[in-house]
């Protein structure tokens, strides 16, 4: 199989459980929500996204087989003595939409290469097994298959998409992040009065945007 990636980059996990963390971020193109086109963003079932995932023209974007995208990864993970060797390569698969491409050979090569594997995912198609972190995003109009991993985090305030329709699902860990935009300031006052007043939920912040870094 051919992989088709937007782009591959080294930062740190910006948002969720693991805010903090370095990681390698592989950004599959494509989304079945979404084309990621601006002209079709009004008719799309998601519609506030602010990811670029179209096309394959980001760094070391390009179409590759499975052991060469590990390869590619793999070289991105620091390797200074006595330091990062020590930490299992972190490795998230965003997008767009990873589910529509990851799949068994792609884990098996990674984990053959020492990785730790998350997906970030809207959770409506089934995944493969041997992913090591299962994080769902859902959005709004949709019919979510994926219904346990590690961690759920919710965008807020969705239209038909609220957090109690989720807190029942078997997660172990309840994120709740504010909706990026002109009115963030309102939302993140919003997702910090609900997750005071429903402890289950922990509030996510995009700390990578703060930061100004990917």
């Amino acid at each position: 199989m051919a992989y088709k990636i937007k782009e591959l980059f080294y930062s740190f996990q910006g948002e969720g459980a693991h805010a903090g963390r370095p990681a390698i971020f592989c950004r599959f193109a494509g989304c079945n929500l979404w084309t990621g086109r601006e002209e079709d963003r009004a008719t799309a079932i998601c519609q506030f996204c602010d990811t670029d995932f179209w096309g394959m023209d980001g760094t070391y974007g390009g179409k590759y087989s499975a052991d060469g995208l590990a390869d590619q990864i793999m070289a991105l993970w620091p390797g200074r003595p006595g330091e990062a060797e020590m930490a299992s390569p972190y490795i998230i698969m965003t997008g767009g939409e990873p589910a529509l491409q990851i799949d068994d050979e792609l884990i098996q090569v990674l984990h053959q290469r020492g990785a730790i594997i998350a997906i970030e995912t809207n959770g409506t198609l089934e995944l493969p097994a041997g992913i090591d972190w299962i994080c769902v995003s859902p959005k709004a109009n949709t019919d979510i298959v994926v219904r346990s991993g590690d961690e759920l985090k919710l965008v807020f305030p969705q239209i038909n998409c609220h957090p109690e329709q989720f807190a029942h699902l078997d997660f172990k860990h309840f994120s709740l992040q504010p909706m990026d935009g002109p009115m963030i300031k309102q939302h993140t006052a919003s997702v910090i009065a609900y997750c005071l007043e429903h402890p289950q939920w922990r509030v996510s912040l995009q700390t990578h945007k703060y930061a100004g870094v990917r």
